[in-house]
């Protein structure tokens, strides 16, 4: 009989947003005069259609697919330069960050590359993880084998954690023991919190001082809107020695079920062999695509492409500017309703904290049952979450509106 990876065995629950539509589905099917009302705001995903220029370019896209003359077949599988020159330049260089085309990795997106990047990072790295967090970061950790079992606070040992919380503003310090990974991810999901320039140079100095690699997850890094807010950890000096950044299509051309991102992966990062040699990482990571991958497909790249055109950026910003704003009337709302609200200015998620001392998971369910509101309970997100809850502005404006003129009755029931 074959084997199995036992380290899935170790993953304490279901992943967390497959676990709350479990409870929707329960909960529409016990309740089915609500089912029709209910409005998720839980899982971070678009609502809006894609913007006109990459559909026009996907259409283009798809035609030349179907003649002889413009016919392609495999694609190059770091991505088709069209589109890496295009972000490496629009993204980096007319900002002033030295990356070049061939340092950029198109792929389906940015939560599958956190994952993918384990391919090539030793099992031996002590991993620092902000708590609370994306789920797939822990994870994708534990099914590679590089932590310990579970605890009873549903912690694994073998991680450090880096606690978030409102006395920091949400942003860890670097921790005072060595480790060699550590993820991070601004503006935050799931808080909604930024890193400023001074607390990102303490990460790069941390790394370069213990000789580690900063997994920089800059996803929502479009939606920063107050000034002086780093998008990018290559901003910070020093970086192209040290970090790996994760960036995606998904949130800013609404391209979730489409599929796609990218991975920055500097030539002059480097790690080491068990027998202390230092080497770059870029030749690895070209090799992981080249063996295990073939990246995206030439219409979804084209599309990707149009969003840096001048219509694609005007169609863009309007999508950030729609969730935004729907951030601020939920925002508004749930402070009206006596809840303490954090993040939703440069980042599309709130981080609110439970009314009346209820658990997250209490939390979640009174919304659902009272207001037909779904929600991202906090512990979902790690142990620093609990007694948080997590809005997302993904939405319909009149969803969002809807939600808020709800959450003024839980402000009575409170």
């Amino acid at each position: 009989m074959a084997f199995l990876n036992e380290n899935y065995l170790k993953l304490t629950a279901g992943y967390l947003f497959p676990e709350i539509a479990r409870r929707v589905a329960e909960f529409c099917a016990a309740h089915p005069a609500a089912a029709d009302s209910v409005i998720r705001c839980g899982i971070g995903d678009v609502t809006e259609p894609l913007p006109p220029a990459a559909i026009e370019a996907m259409h283009r896209a798809v035609e030349e697919l179907g003649h002889r003359e413009t016919f392609r077949g495999y694609g190059h599988e770091q991505g088709y330069e069209f589109l890496r020159s295009k972000i490496a330049q629009e993204d980096y260089r007319d900002r002033g960050i030295d990356i070049a085309g061939d340092e950029i990795f198109v792929s389906d997106g940015s939560k599958c590359d956190c994952g993918f990047i384990l391919d090539i990072l030793g099992k031996r790295n002590r991993v620092a993880i902000t708590d609370p967090v994306y789920p797939v970061y822990v994870d994708t950790n534990v099914m590679a084998g590089h932590t310990g079992p579970a605890q009873e606070d549903g912690s694994y040992e073998g991680i450090t954690y880096l606690p978030c919380r409102a006395e920091n503003n949400f942003v860890p310090e670097p921790p005072r023991e060595h480790v060699d990974l550590i993820y991070l991810c601004f503006p935050n999901n799931p808080t909604g919190a930024v890193a400023s320039r001074a607390d990102l140079l303490r990460w790069v100095e941390y790394a370069r001082e213990h000789q580690a690699i900063l997994l920089y997850d800059a996803t929502y890094e479009a939606y920063i809107s107050q000034p002086g807010i780093p998008h990018s950890i290559f901003e910070i000096p020093g970086a192209r020695e040290c970090a790996i950044e994760f960036r995606s299509f998904s949130k800013t051309g609404g391209f979730t079920g489409v599929r796609c991102g990218f991975t920055v992966m500097p030539k002059t990062l480097l790690a080491q062999t068990g027998d202390g040699r230092r080497l770059p990482l870029h030749p690895l990571w070209h090799r992981r695509w080249s063996t295990k991958a073939n990246s995206v497909s030439y219409p979804v790249q084209r599309g990707a492409e149009a969003l840096y055109s001048a219509d694609g950026r005007a169609q863009v910003r309007g999508l950030i500017e729609h969730y935004m704003g729907n951030a601020r009337i939920l925002g508004e709302s749930a402070a009206r309703a006596g809840l303490l609200v954090f993040g939703g200015v440069n980042a599309p998620y709130l981080w609110v904290k439970t009314a009346g001392g209820l658990t997250s998971w209490q939390m979640f369910d009174r919304m659902l049952e009272e207001l037909n509101v779904v929600i991202t309970p906090g512990s979902g997100f790690g142990c620093e979450g609990e007694g948080y809850f997590r809005i997302s502005a993904f939405n319909s404006r009149a969803n969002a509106e809807e939600v808020a003129c709800r959450l003024q009755n839980l402000a009575l029931a409170a």
